[in-house]
């Protein structure tokens, strides 16, 4: 059980958790501003705002005992005193201490504070000592001074001294300044992005409401319509009941005229009766509708507004997410051996903070894409007559009807086309008759198929051909889409358009045999009404023709595998159709009605059936009846594959693929047995030797698909081995993958040289990781 004073410290070392990572964002990007050199006055600014935070950050760690982050904090504290009195100066070594520093920190911060484990404790200590020898000499590469480093003088820690001394508790409301804050007078108040969340949960759940009194509205509006037609029908057998009455009057004497002018008088007086009574109905009906109509107007103005607001708090500057993004570019571009600067515009943008959260690891894998494939090392920049910096362009800006575009670009290499046509054919997806015949567009959007990459090895971050496949999935799950534009020693520039917030959007409701469906209109071109004459067959392919051009047709029904609806023998004629767009792709999806267009609100379908095929999620209709909503992407992509799908003659050759064999090369018997039962466990053949020289000889004298090696081996090591099968005309063709210890960049690039296909580094190694790689390259 929780005691009451367990979770006050929980609530504090939440609230921790949240300054910290200002404080080493804060440190971050000051060192990084620092790295570019700028004037002495702005590098003064800068290593002064620093050291204030990384004491804010000592000052909030002691204030809740973690003893671990205050130890960092203060060598690194020291370090800016002494740079500020100036005493040493700013190196690469140093900016690489702090900058280790600082991702301790980050990791003590998600560790709860302190050190887990004896490694990550030895990483602390680590740091630690080196962070005060350079506070002592005052840089990382000067020799040792006789100098003696004051404590600076005490400063009153901002997040206690608001409140004089006393801790706040997380859930408390109170006002957070940061000390530049204070000049401006900005308050900001900390609420607890789950908070958020439900505030903005419920304000959707009243467009559901909302639609919901709409609807009740129609049935009123229709309830009305149907008493007047009443009315006018009595009103219109009034007349007749007075012409029979006058008809039965003049035969007074008969018996049976004078029972029928007495039921007609009966009748008549019945009917002004009931008249009476139907119009004091119609009237409150009437009634009932107006107000009905005036409150709708009202809960639909008010939710509006609500869900407005709620919007606009969840919505966060661009900047929010590209924090971590310089450290980043700085690491991957150190690491392999590049010169790369980042230029960040339109960070004021603001948008829904779930959609940046999901564009995190998308733009991740677009950025590594520059570094890795695109920026070239500062030498053949140079050759090229470029600057040896490269330069990675991340801007964001606001387009209409609610999007906004995010461009990543760089200037480097480009993409080279013919590599991801000949990368494409040798998974399939396209024949060489076919590759011939794709245009520019064409071929790029190959580079988003899962598999499909230029790189000329497969590494732990590269290679996979996965990378760009992930992206447009991201994307495309938003409601988005991603582009790509090149220019060969030009450059590549990504283009991402997704909508600026989520929740409810417009749809287009539609009728497949008996089931609705709705559509984003955003996706939707056009609609039209079609007959069995507009339709043709080119190909075995059923197309229509809209607006003087050939759009395939499916029909939505056989897509989505709906049971066949009417009964045997019922025309099924054609009807309406749905023009849909989406990567520059156009399908029009026939389907039985369009209902209408209407606002729908965007429900989750539970993490049971996240990845629906063909379905994005699910709303409510006024109605109350449940409609899923369709994923335009997904129902491109399954449009395409049904008319690709193969035939079942080539599913059954398929199925008949021999065993792929593997041989293992690795001297360690303990390494050498367990890559033999991974391999062995998937369904490949593994023979097994002990190092390049007996590799080589089991090579000529049996048929392998693909060779494991590890590098460092006696008499022969991995490097010579691939060398020696690169060279030999019988051999040349097979895939080799090098599993090694050996991570720097200069192993790597060596592996390249000599021709490996794949460099799997031990430190993350994996199986899953070894059998994707195996998978893509036989």
């Amino acid at each position: 059980m929780i005691t009451r004073d367990e979770d006050f410290r929980n609530r504090l070392l939440a609230t921790f958790a949240v300054e910290a990572e200002e404080h080493l964002a804060a440190i971050s990007a000051g060192l990084l501003a620092l790295e570019k050199a700028p004037s002495a006055r702005e590098r003064k600014d800068l290593v002064e705002a620093v050291f204030r935070e990384a004491h804010s950050l000592k000052g909030a760690a002691r204030a809740v005992n973690l003893a671990a982050i205050e130890s960092v904090c203060q060598p690194m504290e020291s370090v800016f005193a002494a740079l500020k009195r100036g005493n040493g100066s700013l190196s690469p070594p140093l900016f690489d201490l702090i900058h280790e520093a600082v991702g301790v920190l980050r990791n003590l911060v998600a560790g709860s504070g302190a050190a887990g484990s004896t490694a990550e404790q030895s990483s602390v200590d680590s740091v630690v000592r080196r962070l005060e020898a350079a506070s002592r000499r005052g840089s990382m590469d000067e020799p040792a001074k006789a100098t003696t480093v004051q404590e600076p003088g005490p400063e009153e820690d901002f997040a206690l001294a608001e409140t004089g001394g006393r801790e706040v508790p997380p859930d408390e409301s109170r006002v957070h300044l940061r000390p530049a804050e204070r000049l401006a007078r900005e308050e900001t108040v900390r609420v607890s992005t789950a908070k958020l969340d439900s505030m903005l949960r419920q304000a959707e759940e009243l467009v559901s409401a909302k639609l919901t009194a709409m609807q009740r509205l129609a049935e009123l509006r229709r309830i009305s319509v149907d008493l007047g037609g009443r009315k006018k029908a009595r009103e219109n057998l009034r007349p007749r009941m007075l012409g029979v009455q006058a008809a039965l009057e003049p035969g007074r004497n008969n018996d049976l005229r004078a029972a029928g002018v007495a039921s007609a008088g009966q009748l008549l007086e019945f009917l002004d009766q009931d008249g009476a009574a139907f119009a004091s109905l119609e009237n409150a009906v009437a009634k009932l509708a107006a107000s009905a109509e005036q409150d709708s107007r009202t809960l639909a103005k008010m939710v509006e507004n609500l869900l407005e607001d709620a919007k606009k708090v969840l919505m966060l500057p661009f900047s929010w997410l590209l924090d971590g993004f310089p450290p980043l570019v700085r690491d991957l571009s150190r690491d392999r051996g590049r010169e790369v600067e980042l230029i960040i515009g339109g960070a004021e943008i603001e948008i829904d903070r779930r959609i940046l959260e999901e564009m995190k690891d998308p733009l991740i894998h677009l950025i590594r894409n520059c570094v890795d494939h695109g920026i070239e090392p500062p030498k053949e920049r140079v050759h090229k007559g470029k600057s040896p910096r490269g330069t990675i362009t991340v801007t964001v800006s606001q387009k209409d009807a609610g999007k906004a575009e995010i461009t990543v670009s760089d200037d480097g290499t480009g993409i080279d086309l013919g590599k991801i046509r000949v990368a494409a054919q040798k998974l399939g997806i396209v024949s060489a008759e076919e590759a011939s015949r794709l245009g520019d567009q064409e071929t790029l959007s190959l580079a988003f198929r899962s598999g499909v990459s230029t790189s000329p090895i497969l590494t732990e971050i590269s290679g996979r051909g996965l990378g760009l496949a992930i992206v447009q999935e991201k994307v495309e799950k938003l409601g988005g889409t991603v582009f790509i534009e090149t220019r060969r020693d030009g450059g590549t520039t990504f283009r991402v358009v997704v909508p600026l917030t989520l929740a409810a959007f417009r749809g287009v409701v539609v009728r497949v045999r008996e089931q609705l469906l709705a559509v984003p209109t955003v996706s939707v071109e056009r609609v039209a009404r079609v007959s069995e004459e507009d339709i043709k067959t080119v190909e075995n392919r059923e197309t229509l023709q809209i607006n003087g051009r050939a759009i395939s047709l499916v029909r939505l029904g056989d897509i989505l595998g709906l049971p066949p609806g009417g009964t045997p023998g019922e025309s099924t004629s054609p009807g309406q159709v749905v023009v849909l767009s989406s990567g520059g792709e156009h399908i029009a999806f026939l389907v039985d009605e369009i209902v209408n267009e209407q606002e729908v609100l965007v429900k989750g379908l539970g993490k049971q059936l996240s990845r629906v095929p063909n379905v994005a999620g699910a709303s409510m209709l006024g109605t109350g009846v449940p409609v899923p909503i369709l994923s335009v992407p997904d129902l491109m992509k399954s449009a395409v594959m049904e008319a690709v799908s193969p035939m079942p003659q080539a599913k059954a050759q398929i199925a008949e693929t021999p065993q792929k064999s593997v041989l293992v090369v690795e001297d360690s018997i303990t390494a050498r047995t367990l890559l033999k039962n991974i391999l062995e466990a998937a369904g490949y053949r593994v023979r097994t030797a002990v190092d390049g020289v007996d590799a080589l000889t089991t090579l000529k004298t049996e048929g392998f698909d693909l060779v494991v090696s590890d590098i460092e081996m006696p008499r022969m090591d991995g490097f010579d081995l691939t060398t020696r099968i690169r060279a030999d005309k019988k051999l040349a063709e097979v895939p080799v993958v090098l599993v090694t210890a050996l991570e720097s960049r200069e192993h790597r690039e060596r592996g390249i040289d000599v021709g490996a296909n794949a460099y799997i580094v031990k430190s993350s190694f994996d199986q899953s990781n070894l059998l994707a790689v195996i998978r893509q390259l036989i």
